[in-house]
């Protein structure tokens, strides 16, 4: 099984294709040529893994309306994806209440992500009955959609991404052959997608450390948009089919997400511009009116977002677990990052010499390096060391001892 050459893969798929069945052995063969043809496309970014990943999923699990969205491990908000095939825009504002402020539906993406397996299927987990689902009557039966396919690119318990596959309303639904190609498929598109979020890397010159600021109703009309916002906001990897799309998927998540908690909390989520730079956004409602004269009736509540460059240290656990590290090899990965020897290694975290070597080897396997010297080198030089001198980090990209309410 090889990659279309097609730069993007076809909408609309389904029609005329019977359904997939691939013997065991059949699908252990395209899981290996699958993730040949992956190598190489995390350098060339997220999307590329997105689109190389699509063209073979589409292939074996045809669909009508697809869409591939980017994650945040630590709030599984939208980072990113390829919406250029996906829901129509009258549908997101729905779609993301009930996925982010509602969290509500038998395959919600926060349900999922609870399961052991990296798949689901509506028609499968409502039993046949998909009028019983509020997501059906509100987002797939609008659309003219009718079954649903869920995919998500998970390791442990860090999602990275998500593939959502929809059939037309009165086409046959996913069938079981084609929801264990596409399980199988996840694991390989997973680790891609991880490694080119690491390969990007950080630089620390030329990045501008303004804030931008955003302010929208509830009816996500924009009130306000300072320049460096607009800036941000147009380095998020989204592709659309819509090329003056104003708010990206990714903002929408986030802000939807704000007006469903209590007035002045902040909500945040991260994204990887397509410089190779992070983005960190926030989102918090306050009410209008008053001096600034923002807004329409005095009172009413306004979304209020800043956008600016990610600060390293935020990020330093958030790419050590990409690289799927136990939490005591990530112990051991910081300690070599700070130069520090076997020995003082071993002093520091109470472990023998020999665990430490034994860590060290996974991590290097895991990271795809030979020697400290690559590691440090190739992969964090350039984008966290001079941060890392910091306590023990959380997955979520907070300082230990940081206050629960702080970013």
């Amino acid at each position: 099984m090889t990659l279309a050459s097609a730069s993007e893969p076809d909408r609309h798929s389904t029609a005329g294709r019977p359904p997939t069945r691939t013997r065991p052995t059949a699908r252990t063969s395209l899981v290996h040529d699958f993730s040949r043809q992956l190598r190489g496309t995390e350098r060339t970014g997220a999307l590329s893994v997105l689109h190389s990943t699509a063209r073979t999923l589409l292939k074996v699990t045809p669909a009508d309306v697809w869409c591939a969205v980017m994650l945040d491990p630590s709030t599984l908000l939208d980072t990113g994806g390829i919406h250029t095939h996906g829901f129509s825009t009258e549908v997101m504002p729905r779609l993301f209440e009930i996925e982010h402020a509602d969290q509500v539906g038998v395959d919600n993406l926060r349900a999922l992500t609870r399961r052991n397996r990296p798949v689901s299927v509506l028609s499968q987990s409502t039993k046949g009955q998909l009028a019983d689902s509020i997501y059906y009557r509100d987002v797939l039966r609008p659309s003219g959609l009718g079954d649903e396919l869920r995919v998500l690119l998970r390791d442990g318990s860090r999602t990275w991404g998500l593939f959502v596959l929809c059939r037309s309303s009165g086409t046959p639904p996913f069938t079981s052959a084609e929801v264990e190609l596409a399980a199988a498929l996840s694991a390989p598109a997973t680790l891609a997608l991880r490694r080119s979020l690491l390969l990007g890397g950080i630089d620390s010159d030329g990045v501008p450390d303004a804030t931008g600021l955003l302010i929208l109703d509830d009816e996500q009309q924009v009130h306000l948009c300072t320049s460096t916002a607009e800036h941000l906001l147009g380095l998020i990897q989204e592709a659309h089919s819509r090329p003056r799309q104003l708010l990206p998927y990714a903002l929408q998540a986030l802000v939807n997400t704000a007006q469903g908690v209590e007035l002045g909390v902040q909500v945040h989520s991260r994204a990887l511009g397509s410089t190779g730079h992070w983005i960190t956004l926030s989102a918090w409602r306050e009410k209008a009116g008053g001096p600034s004269g923002l807004g329409g009736a005095e009172g009413a509540p306004l979304t209020y977002v800043s956008l600016a460059p990610t600060h390293p240290r935020d990020l330093t656990a958030l790419v050590l677990d990409a690289y799927g590290l136990t939490p005591r090899e990530r112990d051991v990965a910081q300690q070599v990052l700070l130069g520090r020897s076997t020995a003082e290694v071993s002093t520091a975290l109470h472990i023998t010499e020999y665990t430490v070597q034994d860590h060290l080897r996974k991590v290097f396997d895991k990271a795809g390096v030979r020697s400290r010297r690559e590691f440090t080198g190739e992969l964090f030089q350039r984008c966290y060391l001079p941060l890392l001198n910091d306590p023990p980090l959380t997955t979520d990209g907070r300082m230990r001892h940081d206050p629960p309410g702080r970013p």
